[in-house]
């Protein structure tokens, strides 16, 4: 058997180094490592100043708003000694009892005795200019608690007039700073309970959020019953049944863009459809809840349509395998699977809309409620709003209260994205 001999090729000096390993040890590749390694530390610490400046911004803003707000939540109040049975309001325990009291308290006067009494106690700082506008209404309600009251002399801490209460946080002026310096140990503070379960007002010691924060439950609670089923079951067919032409393609684009759209823009659209259209009452939580359910519809779609997309399809073949049809296959395993991204989105959705101002202003939802609704259709209005229109207030004691109201609203936003977290964490399925 005769062998066949191959020709040898040349191979030049250049094609030998070319082919030859790389020494790692040489002070050129050792330059080229220390190069690689310092461009990765300052890659690194750039992503590490980046997170610093957001948490400082954060942390500057939560302090800012903490120093200018806590206040908020206090009210001071002035010692005032009243004696009901020497000015003969002509009540009785028994008159007290029952519904009828508030109509008799009203009827009686306290208002006129409560200023008597401040001009009495304290005719050189301003009588009953030092107190609240409200302050006969602690006594009325301390007579309602103890009708014992309108047989003797007592002492009741009422709210201060707004240019006291912010005189005595440090911020008032000249001539209220000086009726707190000879009030002295009159003076006391205390939790402003009714800034928790008061509404609007004109005074800023008797203003308070619970009116604001009822309208946005209502109106959140109109926009989740609306959006998550209709979200749902879009992103539901989109994903699982849709077929894929130019008119899905189309729809799903649509939606994308909806998603980016203005807010305002879904406030024009309510006021056209809802309010123009529709002729649905003016300033109520069920046109703000169809308003916001209408821009929360399109997040929920998309956070949805992720979250169906992420299941593996091998569940789905499996299920289909073993004679499930279709919709079990999507009721019974997909859907389940696909919840904790689903919820995610419609909370994250949500908070957005609790946040958002300008489409419930296009709508009406900015004017003075003295009262917290009781039906979806009572005028209302919502705890962005209030802080707006707080914010605008020449009155300086309305702008601690601003700053508690947007304290509130934090918590709020807070409280939600927390839940997001745990349901995700709660009901996540790793694959």
């Amino acid at each position: 058997m005769t062998e066949t001999l191959v020709p040898q090729v040349p191979v030049s000096p250049a094609e030998i180094a070319a082919h030859r390993p790389t020494d790692w040890r040489s002070g050129t590749m050792e330059r080229r490592i220390r190069r690689r390694y310092a461009a990765e530390r300052r890659f690194r610490l750039l992503g590490l100043c980046a997170v610093v400046v957001s948490a400082g911004f954060l942390a500057f803003l939560l302090i800012v708003m903490i120093a200018q707000g806590y206040q908020g939540f206090f009210e001071t109040r002035i010692a005032l000694p009243l004696d009901l049975h020497e000015a003969r309001l002509g009540l009785s325990p028994e008159r007290l009892r029952g519904p009828a009291a508030d109509l008799a308290l009203a009827g009686a006067g306290l208002e006129r005795v409560v200023d008597a009494a401040a001009d009495h106690a304290y005719p050189a700082q301003g009588g009953a200019a030092l107190l609240s506008d409200g302050a006969w209404l602690r006594v009325r309600d301390a007579i309602k608690r103890d009708p014992r009251l309108l047989a003797h002399a007592f002492t009741l801490d009422l709210p201060a007039s707004s240019a006291i209460d912010v005189a005595a946080k440090g911020d008032g002026t000249v001539a209220a700073e000086r009726s707190v310096s000879a009030l002295g140990a009159k003076l006391s503070h205390g939790i402003a309970w009714e800034f928790f379960t008061g509404a609007d007002s004109t005074d800023a010691t008797r203003a308070g959020i619970w009116g604001a924060l009822k309208g946005s439950l209502m109106t959140m609670l109109v926009t989740l019953v609306l959006a998550l089923p209709v979200g749902v079951l879009s992103a539901i067919y989109l994903e699982e049944y849709a077929p894929r032409n130019r008119a899905t393609d189309l729809l799903e684009v649509s939606i994308n863009n909806l998603a980016a759209v203005p807010s305002i823009v879904f406030g024009l659209l309510g006021l056209a459809v809802f309010l123009a259209t529709l002729n649905l009452p003016r300033s109520a939580p069920i046109v703000g809840g169809l308003t916001l359910a209408l821009m929360t519809m399109p997040v929920i779609v998309i956070a949805s349509r992720s979250a169906i997309r992420a299941v593996p399809p091998s569940i789905r073949d499996a299920a289909l395998a073993v004679g499930a049809s279709p919709i079990q296959v999507v009721s019974h395993h997909v859907l389940p699977l696909a919840l904790p991204g689903i919820l995610t989105g419609t909370i994250i959705g949500m908070a957005r809309a609790l946040g958002e101002t300008a489409p419930l202003l296009m709508i009406g939802m900015r004017a003075f409620i003295a009262a917290p609704p009781d039906r979806l259709t009572d005028p209302a209005t919502a705890l962005p709003v209030q802080i707006f229109l707080w914010s605008d207030q020449v009155s300086r004691g309305f702008v601690e209260k601003t700053s508690a109201a947007i304290l509130v609203l934090l918590v709020f936003l807070l409280a939600m994205n927390g839940v997001a977290i745990y349901l995700r964490n709660r009901f996540e399925t790793r694959w």
